[in-house]
């Protein structure tokens, strides 16, 4: 979908990174009509929050499924084929040239999007290098969009200092997914690449997640709609 195209609610995507539905579904409820996206990720899925997806999409919801498949390209192929099946917008898998291939097999004719995990944005230089790899985030972060680019992935998800470069790669084929986004004032948590939410749409990101500055704030709707006016005043 080009920017254009994407209804500027549709942006803000509010990570449900909560310990159990009946959390989720409170959240949700204090939410309302604000959020349109939401993201289920591993501690709600884990705590039985798949069917979740599909409820969500019944309400008019978008949900992004952020499993992060990595696996041999059959288990994934198969695995994808199970999300599509859920009502999912969105579901990710790391940026490895076999789970991609996999992936886009498994989704097929549906309508589900595949997303790839280029570089978590938890990590820096020092923790790819830790981690065995030679090449710095931003080598390894366009090395793996140009990968993705070529086997008919749907988007990516990097952090939103990467995003300049990764739109120069994939223009406007491709939809730019960013975590590591925290207003202006709110702590970093774990995370070691981020950018405010106006400075991320300015930069080219499509979408933004954001988690614990939305669900731990005393007003979670205020919070959320804030950043949604943010997302707006950079969109001009």
């Amino acid at each position: 979908m080009r920017p254009a195209e994407i209804v500027p609610k549709d942006r803000l995507i509010v990570a449900l990174d909560l310990p159990s539905v009946d959390a989720a579904e409170a959240m949700i409820a204090k939410l309302g009509d604000s959020v349109s996206f939401y993201k289920i990720g591993y501690q709600l899925a884990y705590a039985g929050g798949l069917p979740l997806i599909g409820k969500l999409a019944d309400r008019g919801k978008k949900v992004f499924a952020d499993l992060k498949m990595h696996d041999i390209g059959n288990t994934v192929t198969r695995g994808v084929e199970s999300v599509a099946k859920l009502g999912a917008t969105f579901v990710t898998v790391h940026a490895y040239p076999q789970t991609m291939k996999g992936a886009v097999e498994g989704r097929g004719g549906a309508a589900l999007k595949i997303l790839a995990v280029t570089v978590l944005t938890s990590y820096n230089d020092d923790d790819l290098h830790a981690a065995g790899y030679r090449l710095s985030v931003s080598e390894l972060v366009e090395a793996r969009a140009q990968q993705a680019q070529v086997l008919g992935v749907d988007g990516l998800v990097s952090s939103p200092e990467e995003v300049g470069s990764l739109r120069k790669i994939v223009g406007h084929q491709m939809s730019l997914v960013t975590p590591g986004i925290r207003p202006a004032g709110a702590a970093s948590g774990d995370q070691k690449r981020i950018m405010t939410p106006g400075r991320a749409i300015t930069a080219g990101a499509d979408y933004l997640v954001v988690g614990r500055p939305v669900v731990e704030a005393a007003d979670p709707k205020a919070a959320a709609e804030a950043i949604q006016e943010e997302i707006a005043e950079a969109l001009g």
